[in-house]
């Protein structure tokens, strides 16, 4: 197990001045427009926190961050953290419909977008990056400074809005302090070092994408940074930037697979992939294997109420198969009954973490809170009630077994989504698997991508799991609808369900 991190000062943007300090002129973060060095991040991120107070932002202040991947928005964060602000990064794709929630929920002082305009109506300033950033050049290029601002630990950094259980997107709050030990304590499992190019194709808007900035400056990385290019180029894109890091979620794992089964070479020099937002299946894994042996495939399990929960030791991925790893360094991961209670090893039980790591709640949602983030009743300590259900054996590590939504009972037989959903993967020729538990009107359904007949699926998942645990229905679609972080769209296949029903 990897030591606990030291907190340092607890400021985000202190990881950016204390790496620039040890390697100014080493390569910080590039997209294919160019690239800077950490000190030059430093040197735009003073001019910002300039310019944004000039705009009249101040302490506590909300700025939204409404940008495709692009090399801006790391001296941007940072500037923003510089004077007291928190950002508050969205996906330029997010639709006019969550934008009018968001921007009624976060009361944001600025919107920076791309090129200055926002798809609904609104009374907040917006700039665009595109007319704002000359400007930046030219005040970095003078050594502007900004004016010290009083920032400490506890003062909030980021919103980060995630869909789920709620009809709106819900801001998870995200102080300095547990920003920063959850990047820290990532790392200190994770390694990333003076050498790496991490390729980021991941949104920044995405907590997974986002907190590669912090993990890559942790490392003195260098961050690539990808998005809008076609899928085919993203193998050469990797080989040309020298990548050794990829963070992948299973669409794009699934890809690269794809891509390299063509034999249209395969960069060499990558030495990681890293995964976690929602699990690689094992048919991806083991491609990612055979096209990249250099390279390890590590498991994460997180949720964005606190960054990360556990990492997996790929090299002991065969002794505990299924395991998503032990808890960060400095954090606890309990399993507890539906009454609280410890409960032994092997049981299944809801995840809940306590540590550093766990964020502060639920931005102006204090029943929600109150909900999810419950004291210790000893302690009195925060403790995250995941809503996630799974297993601890006796050394320590995690199986997870699904959410609360995903288990049910059919036949007499408690089950959930997520073995089903491994079953359909492991059938060869299916790509991509979501299984709808029973409900109003339809029995258990599985929706599998791939270039199968219906019964052909149908007949493999009978032949890995018990005849209740077997879809009575499968349907095959040519591609799965993603979500704008790249995950399968459960709420488009139910819809679809329901039409198919009629």
């Amino acid at each position: 197990m990897a030591a606990t991190p030291s907190l340092r000062s607890g400021l985000v943007h202190d990881l950016l001045d204390e790496t620039a300090a040890r390697h100014p002129l080493g390569r910080a973060v590039r997209d294919a427009r160019g690239s800077w060095t950490y000190q030059q991040v430093v040197d735009l991120s003073h001019a910002v926190a300039g310019r944004l107070a000039a705009e009249g932002v101040g302490h506590g202040d909300r700025v939204i961050v409404r940008a495709r991947n692009r090399r801006e928005i790391v001296p941007l964060l940072n500037g923003i953290w510089r004077i007291g602000a928190v950002a508050v990064p969205l996906n330029p794709a997010m639709k006019p419909f969550h934008l009018r929630s968001v921007l009624a929920d976060a009361e944001p002082k600025l919107v920076l977008t791309d090129a200055g305009d926002l798809p609904v109506e609104t009374a907040v300033p917006v700039l665009g990056l595109d007319d704002l950033w000359p400007d930046i050049e030219i005040l970095a290029g003078m050594g502007a400074r900004s004016d010290p601002v009083k920032v400490v630990s506890d003062d909030l950094a980021l919103l980060i809005y995630t869909s789920g259980s709620t009809a709106a997107p819900k801001a998870v709050v995200c102080p300095h302090a547990r920003v920063s030990f959850a990047a820290s304590s990532i790392n200190a499992v994770l390694g990333y070092r003076a050498d790496d190019v991490v390729f980021c194709r991941l949104p920044l808007s995405f907590d997974y994408g986002l907190y590669q900035i912090m993990l890559a400056t942790l490392g003195g990385s260098e961050l690539v940074l990808a998005g809008d290019e076609p899928d085919p180029v993203l193998l050469r894109l990797i080989g040309e930037c020298g990548a050794t890091v990829v963070p992948l979620v299973p669409s794009l794992g699934g890809m690269l697979v794809t891509l390299a089964g063509r034999g249209t070479g395969v960069p060499g020099g990558v030495r990681m992939f890293t995964n976690t937002g929602a699990a690689l299946p094992e048919s991806t894994i083991g491609g990612l294997r055979t096209h990249f042996p250099g390279a390890v495939v590590v498991r994460m399990y997180g949720i964005t109420e606190c960054k990360r929960v556990t990492i997996m030791e790929p090299e002991l991925e065969h002794e505990r198969p299924g395991a998503v790893g032990r808890a960060l360094p400095g954090t606890r991961v309990l399993i507890l009954d539906d009454e609280g209670r410890p409960v032994p090893p092997g049981t299944t039980g809801e995840i809940v973490v306590a540590g550093p790591n766990v964020m502060a709640g639920y931005w102006r949602a204090p029943d929600l809170t109150e909900r999810v983030y419950r004291p210790d009743p000893e302690t009195g300590e925060p403790r995250l009630h995941t809503g996630d259900y799974g297993r601890l054996d006796d050394d320590g590590y995690l199986y997870f077994e699904g959410r609360r939504d995903d288990m049910f009972k059919r036949r007499g037989t408690r089950m959930s989504t997520v073995e089903i959903e491994a079953a359909a993967m492991d059938v060869p020729g299916v790509r991509a698997a979501a299984a709808l538990p029973p409900g109003e009107g339809h029995d258990l359904v599985i929706f599998v991508e791939g270039d199968l007949e219906p019964h052909e699926v149908l007949r493999g998942i009978r032949e890995r799991l018990e005849p209740a645990k077997t879809p009575a229905v499968c349907h095959v679609l040519p591609a799965f609808p993603l979500t704008l972080n790249g995950k399968n769209e459960r709420k488009r296949l139910a819809l679809l369900l329901k039409e198919t029903l009629g």
